[in-house]
């Protein structure tokens, strides 16, 4: 009993001599200890983010609302790529873990869950949003938190220029929507006369303005333009104000809409020939339209080939997980994963947000949806080929080399 007593005693003493040696001459560096904890760099936070097993990825995507398809196709083919690369070692013997959550397409919304994302240290990258209004209404976020905002389908031009951290495979409106009215509308449909309907967002008035800059070009006439809001249902007066004008062909310009402005045209009796821009070779557009859409013209970057095997085993793997076919949109969406990975590969040193922002600028991958490397603002350039509908399929017109041909 004596002798545990005297090992207290001495204990208590030691303790009170290391705390008067730190009062009398050790302050400064208590003080640069404590500040250490209490105000840890962004960097030490995201390299401690980083280990643990796993890297987070945050996910914008619209899982409900008009654009639910490609919020859904988004999900599931991010998951797709973390599922594969996981089960093949992950990524510098991590594993990617995504954390998902919906934007409704709403920009609000998309910046209130994008600065959660950003004020989040173990995100370390965010893969989302999918429409370009609620990528650009997010950038400023991004930017301050230095944390990379990857699209796969954002594709305004001024998004990606808007900050370093912004970037975007999808390929750009300055180039879609002039192939759409050069190649598309005049030199394969014949058309000299058009009615254009567009979504008025961030988007639409982009490819609007790309398409009417292209149109005064080359001499094709717009007979009439009208526009809608997000959400909107009934487009009677639209299509009332474009069928007034006689035009020779209608194209429409937006993603979740199209099925219904396509089954409004045909009900009032219109049968003017249709052509579209931004859903790509939607399965779900041809469901939701029947005969309606017969005849329809797309502009596409891609087109899942049959002869390819690859391909047509990852789109067999999306359709047995979403139940219905994929587009370009999912694809690009299982690329981004696949780039964060090319990144962070690259990486000597610790995983961090700007680590990664610094390796993604600098990648020269080939995916799903074929050779990615970004430009200096952080958007690719694509070429385009054009599809349609026949006897309910999509079938290509003509190739990428389209517009190359005199």
């Amino acid at each position: 009993m004596l002798l545990k007593k005297m090992k207290a005693s001495l204990a208590v003493a030691l303790v009170a001599s290391m705390s008067l040696l730190t009062a009398c001459g050790g302050g400064a560096e208590k003080k640069a200890d404590t500040t250490e904890k209490s105000g840890e760099t962004q960097a030490a936070k995201e390299g401690n983010a980083a280990e643990g097993g796993t890297i987070k990825l945050g996910v914008l995507a619209p899982l409900t609302g008009t654009n639910a398809e490609y919020g859904k196709g988004f999900q599931i083919a991010m998951q797709m790529a973390v599922d594969k690369i996981n089960a093949d070692g992950g990524v510098k013997g991590k594993k990617f873990e995504l954390s998902v959550k919906d934007s409704k397409g709403d920009q609000k919304e998309s910046s209130d869950l994008a600065r959660q994302f950003a004020d989040d240290d173990e995100i370390m990258a965010i893969l989302g949003d999918f429409t370009s209004g609620c990528c650009m209404a997010n950038a400023s976020i991004v930017d301050e938190a230095g944390i990379v905002q990857l699209s796969p389908t954002a594709s305004n031009p001024d998004y990606a220029p808007m900050s370093k951290y912004c970037f975007s495979i999808m390929g750009l409106q300055s180039a879609e929507a002039p192939f759409a009215a050069k190649y598309l509308l005049q030199k394969y449909a014949g058309a000299k006369n058009v009615g254009v309907i567009y979504i008025n967002s961030d988007w639409g008035t982009s490819a609007f303005s790309n398409f009417e800059k292209a149109a005064k070009e080359i001499g094709l006439n717009i007979a009439a333009s009208v526009n809608y809001v997000q959400d909107e249902k009934d487009f009677s007066s639209l299509i009332t104000k474009l069928k007034s004008a006689n035009p020779d062909h209608v194209i429409i310009l937006d993603q979740g809409a199209v099925p219904q402005i396509i089954n409004q045209i045909r009900t009032s009796g219109w049968d003017v020939p249709l052509a579209a821009l931004g859903p790509g070779t939607s399965e779900q557009l041809i469901s939701q339209t029947g005969k309606n859409s017969e005849g329809l013209l797309i502009t596409s970057p891609f087109f899942f080939d049959p002869e390819n095997k690859e391909l047509t085993a990852w789109k067999d793997e999306f359709v047995s997980k979403a139940g219905f076919q994929p587009t370009i949109h999912p694809a690009c969406a299982y690329d981004t994963v696949y780039l964060i990975k090319t990144a962070i590969e690259a990486i000597d040193g610790d995983i961090t947000r700007e680590a990664i922002r610094d390796k993604l600028a600098e990648v020269d991958y080939t995916g799903v949806t074929g050779p990615i490397k970004f430009t200096e603002n952080g958007d690719i350039n694509r070429q385009y080929m054009i599809c349609g509908i026949e006897n309910g399929q999509y079938v290509i017109k003509e190739g990428f080399d389209y517009s190359k041909e005199n």
